[in-house]
């Protein structure tokens, strides 16, 4: 099922997206943002598995070749899309990123190179990008603690009808809510730009990822798993009432943020462990399963 997904799969479904939001020129319509999502979802959806089949088959460091980036920035751009257009389904930001994604996708298949780097320069790329993600995450986890306990401060003094007789002044509901919001949304993105990139980067590296019970593991993805379930509170159908648990939810993912932490400096996760890719040992053979170098791996 993987290979039969190619370019024009997802390229057309951008492209019927890109055609509805051009006839928001023209004229109303109350069914055009389902159908908007439906067929950028489903570009979306061919897409990922694209190149979810181009790691399957790599020859060499997946995810390397100009041609990939290009597809894996147009993926990129998609995925932000959807975001915007979910939170903000009357504004047309897809005239402006679906092109843009279309256009990524045309140089990648005219004009890209298709051939991979190699290793050591394919590894040095993800680890930037992974470190750069998973560091930004943690600064929109941070950011979105302080104005979640900035928005409780300012409600439970709201209630108490005390703000004349104090004199710290805080923004407004309305702008912590906002800040709340866009803070857990970046979190998200970061987060799971890192997690990918890190997935391939111990592909590259080690030859294969981290085990899902690698403590570091377990703990940036129940993270990664709870700022999604987040998202759900700060849907355009909530925004009244969203305030508050969005500000529940920042203060547990910074908690998630701690135990995360936790699980890097304790030691016990490999991560950030030389190991060596699968079969390729110089004594492996000479050795075999039991012999000294296997022992050492273990």
């Amino acid at each position: 099922m993987l290979a039969g997904v190619g370019v024009i799969c997802f390229a057309a479904s951008y492209g019927v997206a890109l055609a509805l939001e051009v006839t928001r020129l023209f004229f109303r319509s109350g069914v055009r943002g389902a159908v908007m999502v439906g067929f950028a979802g489903a570009g979306l959806l061919a897409h990922t598995i694209y190149l979810i089949n181009r790691v399957a088959v790599a020859a060499g460091p997946p995810l390397s070749s100009q041609r990939e980036w290009c597809f894996s920035a147009a993926w990129v751009v998609v995925v932000v899309y959807l975001f915007l257009l979910w939170f903000h389904p009357r504004t047309a930001f897809g005239l402006f990123l679906l092109p843009g994604a279309l256009a990524l996708i045309a140089v990648g298949v005219w004009f890209a190179d298709p051939t991979p780097i190699a290793r050591e320069p394919a590894g040095r790329v993800w680890a930037a990008v992974h470190g750069t993600a998973l560091g930004g995450g943690a600064v929109a986890v941070v950011l979105g603690f302080i104005t979640g306990l900035m928005y409780l401060t300012q409600v439970r003094r709201l209630k108490r009808k005390r703000i004349a007789l104090e004199r710290l002044r805080l923004p407004s509901l309305e702008w912590l809510q906002q800040a709340n919001a866009r803070t857990t949304v970046a979190a998200t993105l970061l987060l799971a730009l890192g997690v990918v990139s890190g997935w391939l980067l111990n592909v590259i590296r080690q030859g294969g990822p981290l085990p899902w019970t690698d403590p570091l593991v377990a703990a940036t993805m129940a993270m990664l798993g709870w700022l999604i379930a987040a998202l759900a509170m700060v849907g355009p159908w909530k925004r009244l009432t969203a305030g508050r648990r969005v500000a529940y939810a920042t203060i547990v993912s910074f908690v998630f943020l701690v135990v995360v932490l936790a699980a890097l400096v304790s030691g016990l996760s490999e991560h950030g462990v030389r190991r060596e890719p699968a079969g390729n040992h110089p004594n492996e053979t000479l050795d075999g399963p039991g012999g000294p170098t296997a022992g050492a791996r273990r």
